[in-house]
């Protein structure tokens, strides 16, 4: 008897078909094999003229779906349904998410299995779970993949029904969604918020004191019995302190008199406060709070994480990681109660084993939290795992392990001390017994490096006792804008309103990013001024499908579907086309916008209009009654514009580029200028015989108004070169890119190979004998050009050996192999890429590359001859439509 098992992977197909028995085929189906179309190009001709059919759905009709195969996945079906005819039983073996059992579905709609069929589900791809989910085989859940479908068609109507909205009041290519517009908005109110924060200043006195050659610090709180300011008593719209707070307000010359009085003056402990507290580990991981820790403490992105924990799963190191469920298995809590016995002994053990309770209304993607895979856990440096995905693990293990450990004892110590009429404080922590901070401590990468950092060790001190204070320092402080979010907040805080699935906010963060709402600065998101218009026009004509609540209750409906507790059909009937549906909104409100109105940014304390243009946000103003248009530079976001930002702008289109003088040796004046990627110097005009004089960028850091001319000398003298290196002759360059200072082996046809300036380096100062040695350093996970880390590695092309990789591009993934780079077929995902479907996509490009070149050469004799006409019926055309206006404006 023969049997096929459909998986989404390979990956996943490898690693399953080692726990099979014999006779059992494994296939993947490549992710999704059937969905909406996604270009008009899919939609079949049948249907073309049907007004629905650019949605994809037939709203007249019950909201029946139009299913097709895309182009690259028909050859995957032809596969499927070959294996098919020579089996005698269909096992279904997707992921058990939603997701995964809408894949079943849509196999079983295309396949049209004659054999016995069976869904298969599990958690982990071990020996173990294999086996007992074969035992355990049941039928497609007709009720998840209805809940699926209709989270997937109310997605296409938000997207496909507001996008074109968008495309014709604001700009091309932009784009909205259920939960992505909703994200968008909060990076938004977040950025006005800090925009019309008012910063407010206090003053306190800081003490350093000594008590049996042991020293403390000590903070003052209380002035004659009254509490002092901090900065919770400012409000941040004024910046002045909120109505009603009876506090005591220092400036800097009250604090400076008041160091002044309280010096060498007698200091006592008049009281010592201990309390005992304890701390329980955190629970497992889930998707959301996975994506949160490996943001904080990994740097990786939510997509990013995501990936890394999909390959981490498919291989068999972890459970599955798209789950909302905080419980353990007791095969899982009996695997981590050996490791902490092991490995930190029996005192180190929680009592009696430890669940946790899932607190998430809507959580049933899956039945078990993420943890390492198996009745035993593998430690990290079991593994043979390397770069993310050992990192990822060694998080996922500690988390785990350290559930079932011993909670932690602290002692909180806080010390009374008076001067005169001056009350200070000092607060201490002492660890009694660390528990599960040994294994790991939430937000610290070091477990043991954070036990240091958890424990403030005071003095023993009891009350009478007369410290010595050895210094008294007055501390200014200035109040904080709320902080930007991060991806890990902006996920914790979607999911704390219940917006959205966590299994997709890393698509969604990686859509906002994609199509330009956010950028990430350090490991902020901050919003530009695409995203302040789209979010201003859908808060004034389409305020329910922004707002947190109405679309967590949609949340909760999609939720109830799934359970049979909410009818699917009348809910998207009366959203789409009731009276308030959608469809109704967009076709009263689309005449009522006005586009003028919508490319229109509002700030604050900015005299100047920003709109959005066709090549980007630019600053309108008047100037003797006449518009005076500016534009921005492409990185700058509503967060860096300001009214000296703005001044610049103007002036320089005005009257013209800011002149630091002339160069010492060519005698060509130098200018300093703001442009499309910030600021930059430039040496000479732009002319008809140098229309493009030499430019270099200013330092990251330096200011416009402290440049000198020494410096533009210094930046235009770059990239400069520093010498020949010694294995290749090759010449060995400083320079200074977009991305920050550099050092370059300009190996000519090989190549060239860059390494970033570290903080130390000198772009200025760096010696030759420095630069080789950043040169033989590895590459750096990060870098411009020639440094970028893979996102995957295929293996050695069979011809020449070379690598094939994936990497990350700005139109999305794509295979490399030497110089030739081919995008991933559409619908393909990263980790469903291998060397054997890479080098035929990579042959095929390289034939068309050389196809191209032949091509080229052939017509450049009949473009030559072409060029010529083809400019004087522009120029005809041009004179003409000139006439035509002129003739117009007389005529008025």
């Amino acid at each position: 008897m023969s049997t096929l098992v459909i998986v989404e992977s390979p990956t996943k197909a490898k690693t399953i078909r080692n726990y099979l028995p014999s006779g059992y085929r494994v296939e993947a189906s490549m992710g999704h094999v059937r969905d909406l179309p996604r270009t008009a190009s899919e939609i079949p001709a049948a249907v073309k003229g049907e007004k629905w059919s650019s949605l994809g759905v037939n709203v007249q009709s019950d909201f029946e779906p139009l299913y097709v195969v895309p182009k690259d996945k028909k050859k995957i079906v032809k596969e499927l349904k070959e294996a098919l005819k020579n089996s005698d039983e269909l096992v279904l073996a997707t992921d058990e998410d939603r997701e995964g059992e809408s894949i079943s579905w849509h196999l079983l709609q295309l396949l049209k299995p004659k054999v016995p069929t069976k869904r298969m589900v599990f958690h982990e791809i071990t020996d173990e779970a294999i086996k007992a989910a074969l035992t355990n085989c049941r039928e497609v859940d007709q009720r998840l993949v209805r809940a699926q479908e209709t989270r997937r068609i109310l997605d296409r109507l938000v997207g496909y029904t507001l996008s074109p909205l968008l495309w014709k009041k604001i700009a091309p290519s932009l784009s909205a969604g259920r939960v992505q517009s909703v994200a968008v908005r909060l990076l938004v109110k977040r950025e006005r918020e800090r925009r019309a924060f008012r910063q407010g200043s206090y003053w306190d006195l800081k003490a350093a004191l000594s008590k049996d050659k042991s020293s403390f610090e000590s903070r003052l709180v209380t002035l004659a019995d009254k509490r002092l300011a901090t900065g919770n008593d400012f409000d941040e719209n004024t910046g002045q302190i909120i109505a009603g707070r009876d506090v005591v307000l220092l400036n800097e010359e009250e604090t400076l008199a008041l160091q002044a009085r309280l010096t060498d003056k007698t200091w006592s402990v008049a009281g010592v406060d201990e309390r005992p507290s304890t701390r329980k580990p955190a629970p497992p991981f889930i998707t959301s709070t996975l994506q949160q820790e490996a943001n904080r403490k990994l740097r990786l992105s939510a997509r990013e994480t995501m990936r890394v924990a999909q390959s981490l799963y498919e291989k068999g190191f972890i459970t599955y990681m798209r789950t909302d469920s905080v419980n353990l298995s007791q095969q899982a809590i009996a695997a981590a109660r050996s490791c902490v016995e092991d490995l930190y002994g029996k005192n180190y053990l929680s009592p009696e084993p430890r669940q946790y309770k899932t607190k998430s209304k809507g959580a049933q993607e899956a039945h078990e939290a993420i943890r390492p895979a198996g009745q035993t856990f593998r430690t990290p440096k079991e593994t043979d795992l390397q770069g993310a995905e050992s990192k990822l693990y060694d998080l996922i293990w500690k988390r785990t392990v350290a559930t079932q450990m011993a909670e932690a004892r602290q002692t909180h110590i806080t010390v009374h001390l008076e001067v005169e009429d001056a009350g200070f404080r000092s607060t201490g922590k002492r660890i009694d017994f660390p528990g599960f901070f040994r294994a790991y401590v939430e937000g610290s990468d070091d477990p043991d490096a954070a036990l240091d950092d958890q424990e403030v060790l005071l003095p023993s001190l009891k009350q009478g006792d007369t410290p010595e204070c050895t210094e008294l320092s007055p501390i200014g402080h200035e109040t904080q804008p709320p902080a930007r979010f991060t991806e890990a907040s902006l996920v914790k805080m979607l999911e704390k309103e219940g917006i959205g699935r966590p299994s997709t906010y890393a698509s969604v963060i990686g859509t906002i990013i994609d199509r330009g709402y956010a950028q990430r600065q350090a490991n902020a998101l901050v919003p530009t001024f695409t995203a302040f218009a789209v979010t201003a026009l859908l808060e004034q004509h389409f305020p329910d499908l922004v707002d947190l609540s109405f679309t967590a209750r949609m949340e909760r409906r999609l939720d109830g579907i799934s359970t049979g507790e909410v009818e699917w059909l009348p809910y998207l009937s009366d959203f789409y086309l009731g009276d308030e549906g959608l469809e109704t909104l967009v076709k009263t409100r689309q005449d009522q916008i006005d586009p003028g109105e919508a490319r229109t940014i509002d700030l604050d304390n900015l005299e100047a209009k920003v709109r959005i243009g066709r090549f980007g946000p630019y600053i309108e103003t008047e100037h003797e009654e006449k518009p005076v248009k500016a534009s921005l530079p492409k990185d700058m976001t509503p967060a860096d514009l300001t009214p000296e930002q703005i001044e610049q702008l103007l002036k320089q289109k005005l009257e013209g580029p800011e002149k630091l003088g002339f160069h010492p040796e060519k005698g060509e004046p130098i200018y300093i200028l703001l442009g499309a990627y910030g600021p930059y110097v430039q040496l000479g005009d732009v002319t008809e015989e140098n229309k493009k004089p030499k430019r270099a960028s200013l330092p990251k850091g330096v200011a416009m108004e402290s440049v000198t001319l020494d410096m533009a000398v210094e930046l235009l003298s770059l990239p400069r070169l520093l010498g020949q290196h010694p294995d290749t002759g090759c010449k060995v360059q400083v320079g200074l890119g977009r991305f920050g200072p550099y050092v370059v082996h300009d190996q000519g046809k090989e190549g060239k190979d860059y390494r970033s300036l570290k903080k130390e380096d000198n772009l200025f100062t760096i010696s030759f004998e420095r630069a080789l040695e950043l040169l033989a350093m590895p590459k750096g996970t990060r870098g411009r050009r020639g440094t970028k880390k893979a996102l995957k590695e295929l293996g050695s092309h069979p011809e020449d050996e070379a690598p094939v990789n994936v990497y990350d591009g700005p139109y999305g993934p794509y295979i490399k192999h030497n110089k030739t780079n081919v995008s991933l077929p559409e619908g393909k995902k990263v980790e469903d890429v291998t060397l054997e479907m890479a080098l035929p996509l990579l042959a095929e490009k390289a034939s068309t590359k050389g196809k191209k070149k032949t091509s080229r050469a052939k017509s450049t004799t009949k473009k030559k001859t072409t060029k010529k006409t083809t400019a004087k019926k522009t120029t005809t055309k041009k004179t003409a439509a000139k006439k035509t206006t002129a003739k117009k404006t007389t005529k008025s």
